[in-house]
């Protein structure tokens, strides 16, 4: 694991704004949110490894928003603390508690829908996140353009990320949905099928 390169993403509506896999610094996103005028109303994590949550607890302190992360995945966010120091990070804000992924359908905003994928593997609580209206799919480390994420951490099971890749393909989503992953390169589902040796079904 490694906090270089993630992928963190910000959507909005008018002057309201979610954030998904809030890393880094707190203060930085609310320097990014003053200068564009936006009210953060939620976070949405994939997963609740410290590179992907590491401002959400300071983010949820200042704003007020909700955040949300798999309940499989709070054990992981006390366990985090270790990495970041080993990063040069501060540790994260204790006290502050994710709230459960609500169920399926989500409107994050009144006009955009989102669904959870479940894809447990890379962590046990593991999800992706996708947008049918605008065929746009947040992966976190489950899926990479080229590669998959390591099951070597606490949690991880590579029988498990196994079936939840071959389950996401079996979606047979739009071929040019864009797929981006929680480290490296943006993708589509066309490019996995043809470059990443571990986007397939089971046989």
């Amino acid at each position: 694991m490694s906090p270089r390169f993630t992928n963190s993403v910000l959507v909005h509506d008018g002057d309201d704004c979610v954030i998904f896999d809030a890393w880094g610094r707190a203060d930085d996103w609310l320097k990014l949110l003053g200068t564009r005028n936006l009210k953060l109303t939620a976070i949405y994590s994939t997963h609740g490894h410290p590179d992907h949550i590491s401002a959400a607890p300071d983010l949820v302190d200042d704003t007020g928003c909700k955040w949300f992360l798999n309940g499989l995945d709070f054990d992981l966010y006390a366990w985090g603390d270790d990495l970041l120091i080993q990063f040069g990070l501060p540790p994260m804000t204790r006290g502050i508690m994710p709230i459960s992924l609500p169920e399926n359908p989500i409107q994050i905003f009144p006009n955009v829908n989102m669904q959870i994928i479940q894809m447990p593997g890379h962590t046990p609580g593991g999800v992706a996140f996708y947008f049918p209206d605008n065929k746009i799919c947040l992966t976190g480390d489950s899926i990479f353009a080229d590669g998959i994420g390591r099951t070597d951490l606490p949690g991880g099971d590579f029988t498990q990320l196994m079936q939840s890749i071959s389950n996401f393909y079996n979606l047979n989503l739009p071929n040019d949905t864009v797929v981006v992953p929680g480290h490296g390169n943006i993708t589509t589902v066309s490019e996995l099928k043809t470059i990443n040796p571990w986007f397939k079904p089971n046989k």
